[in-house]
């Protein structure tokens, strides 16, 4: 019971001068991999979201990612990487130019692969960011932020053994929102 009336009172402030806004955003992502090799990889990324909010308060994001992976972790050529991602977002308005935020969540997603019996690789994450809104005016701003994914892929099916990797990613992006 205790879930259901704060989770209407949330949607009620979150309905009082919020509104629907819609960004794009371009990126570089680094990932690095738990393992004893030390992999890593490096690459662009862009993300389309759509969103419920008010930008000096509370607010919810949708984004799918996605990510011009060229990596040889999990196979010969990995290919391109997709996620479907949802976060709560927490913005302040210090009367200044800027709204810093940030933001917590999780996704879901895939990754591209050429081995013998796979062809896709689904992997879970918890994501964590921060950054900042500048507005230009009432329905236009600029974001720039930092994001930090903890990734778990599912497991990969080897001869010998099944290995199950996980990551951390760090993004740096700057993004462009236009809200309703």
């Amino acid at each position: 019971m205790k879930k259901i009336i704060f989770s209407l009172l949330l949607f009620t402030s979150l309905y009082s001068d919020a509104s629907i806004y819609i960004g794009s955003s371009y990126g570089y992502i680094n990932e690095k991999f738990d393992t004893d090799h030390d992999a890593q990889s490096s690459s662009n990324m862009a993300k389309l979201k759509i969103g419920y909010g008010d930008r000096d308060a509370y607010g919810i994001e949708f984004s799918i990612d996605y990510i011009d992976n060229t990596s040889k972790i999990f196979s010969k050529q990995d290919g391109k990487k997709y996620a479907m991602n949802i976060e709560l977002v927490k913005a302040f308005d210090f009367n200044t130019f800027v709204n810093p935020f940030f933001k917590v969540g999780f996704g879901s997603g895939f990754l591209d692969i050429q081995r013998e019996f796979q062809t896709k690789l689904n992997y879970g994450s918890f994501n964590l960011g921060a950054g900042i809104f500048i507005p230009m005016n009432e329905h236009f701003e600029l974001e720039v932020g930092y994001d930090y994914k903890a990734i778990s892929y599912e497991s990969i099916d080897t001869i010998v053994e099944k290995i199950r990797l996980s990551s951390n990613t760090n993004t740096i992006y700057m993004g462009f929102n236009v809200r309703f």
